[in-house]
């Protein structure tokens, strides 16, 4: 599989209730690229997020990852590709062990367990939490469960990383670190975030979602300047680009 690009044609998703929560979502994102996927509550983004590992199918329109049309057939390839964080860990962890839930992906990649350790250790060492391996999920704190479930994603060593929401509920210690990591990886990231500082730091590029729609899509400070579609989209700009409430500056 050539990990290159990921590509959606025309994607809609309507939920049983008759919920239309992506409708007609195209774009292609190249090798390297850092997205961020911005939008108020209800706009798609977490949905769209959940169609680029499978873990929904479309209800019309195509997706490719690196040229490969994501089937039934083709899953296994997708995942061992695409590494998607969810925005609740709690979906994420379900082993008795913090060792055991970032064992569990290479595991089944058919790694030994040499090579699992290896893979364990290093990516709990990249999120600071090399001391709760033997902790169990249910009795971390959120911020400590968010640091854990991105570790079971490094474990897998993906090509593409899929984040939704990835610093809620993280300090602002726990921020900085994730932000440093998300910085050190090279491959394609894409992820959701209210946090439109983060957004600013880390995306080369940004899609706006409105209604399951893309409103627009363009490198940071073209989107973030423009006040009428932020308006229109129930959106602010990043603190960093807002005057100061005191002095006005």
């Amino acid at each position: 599989m050539s990990h290159h690009i990921v590509e959606l044609k025309e994607l809609r998703h309507i939920y049983p209730d008759g919920t239309v929560a992506l409708d007609g979502v195209t774009f292609t994102i190249t090798h390297g690229e850092s997205v961020g996927i911005i939008g108020a509550n209800g706009a798609g983004k977490s949905t769209l997020l959940l169609h680029l590992n499978g873990y929904l199918v479309p209800t019309s329109g195509e997706i490719s990852i690196g040229h490969t049309p994501i089937t039934k057939e083709t899953l296994p390839e997708i995942r061992r590709t695409v590494g998607l964080v969810f925005q609740d860990p709690d979906d994420q962890l379900f082993m008795p062990t913090v060792f055991d839930d970032v064992a569990f992906g290479p595991f089944n990649l058919g790694l030994s367990g040499a090579a699992v350790e290896e893979r364990v250790t290093s990516a709990l060492a990249k999120v600071d939490a090399g001391h709760l391996r033997e902790k169990p999920p249910y009795h971390l704190s959120g911020g400590e469960k968010k640091r854990v479930a991105i570790a079971t994603v490094l474990s897998m060593e993906p090509d593409i990383l899929v984040m939704d929401e990835p610093t809620n509920g993280l300090d602002p210690f726990a921020r900085r670190q994730l932000m440093g990591l998300m910085k050190e990886f090279h491959h394609t990231k894409i992820f959701t975030s209210h946090d439109l500082d983060m957004v600013m730091e880390l995306c080369d590029r940004v899609i706006v979602l409105g209604h399951g729609r893309v409103r627009a899509d363009g490198a940071p400070a073209e989107i973030f300047s423009n006040q009428q579609l932020l308006t229109e989209c129930r959106l602010e700009k990043p603190l960093s680009m807002q005057g100061c409430p005191v002095c006005g500056k």
